[in-house]
């Protein structure tokens, strides 16, 4: 199945920028204090959880302060996750694993849907259908993302889950779309030092 040129293109933002920071905060409060922070620190391309107590709201609010950012729903287990975000105006959706359900709205709204999976069945009938999520990504590690690239040239996989900033260039050099990095990046009492040191270990040679 090939994207649509509106699903490309939020595909290629992702390629580019590279990092997808991924929230998982315990309120949306601090999610929004995070999201507009990473946003102004330049990590532009973000995903938050559908774990947050509150998500709905907190992704329109993010929405409607960044609207430059290309902001995702992640954890979308559900059709009614996907219809809620994309009513709230979710950029993208993410899933930890295969949700047949939630395709039909993202199709029907011409939102990217990046599917999640652990096996290569899984990430292989995903990347057929554009960008798939290895997760999480830990328990193979980058080694496990060669292998599954060996098998599937060209696919478009982004590991998230587990994964420290400095571990993030390793990843890349393994084959990696982007990767998807979480509370080691925001985490930290500096999270503006984080970010840079993130871009200084990513360097102008990965983009």
């Amino acid at each position: 199945m090939s994207l649509s040129p509106a699903m490309e293109r939020s595909a290629e933002r992702i390629r580019r920028a590279r990092i997808v920071p991924v929230l998982r905060t315990s309120d949306a409060e601090t999610g929004h204090a995070v999201a507009l922070r990473l946003v102004a620190a330049g990590l532009d391309v973000l995903e938050v959880t559908a774990t947050i107590p509150g998500w709905h709201d907190l992704l329109a609010a993010v929405k409607a302060e960044a609207p430059n950012a290309l902001v995702g729903l992640g954890t979308v287990r559900t059709e009614a996750d996907a219809e809620r975000a994309l009513a709230r105006g979710a950029d993208f959706l993410v899933s930890p694993h295969p949700v047949a359900a939630a395709r039909a709205p993202a199709h029907a709204q011409d939102v990217l849907f990046i599917e999640g999976g652990t096996t290569p069945a899984e990430i292989g009938e995903a990347t057929d259908r554009g960008v798939a999520k290895v997760f999480p990504a830990h328990l193979g590690g980058p080694p496990y993302l060669k292998s599954l690239l060996s098998i599937l040239p060209g696919a478009r996989i982004i590991p998230t889950g587990g994964i420290a900033v400095s571990e993030v260039p390793t990843w890349l050099d393994a084959g990696a779309f982007a990767v998807g990095v979480g509370s080691d990046l925001y985490a930290a009492d500096d999270l503006e030092a984080k970010v840079s040191e993130l871009r200084e270990l990513v360097g102008p040679g990965h983009s």
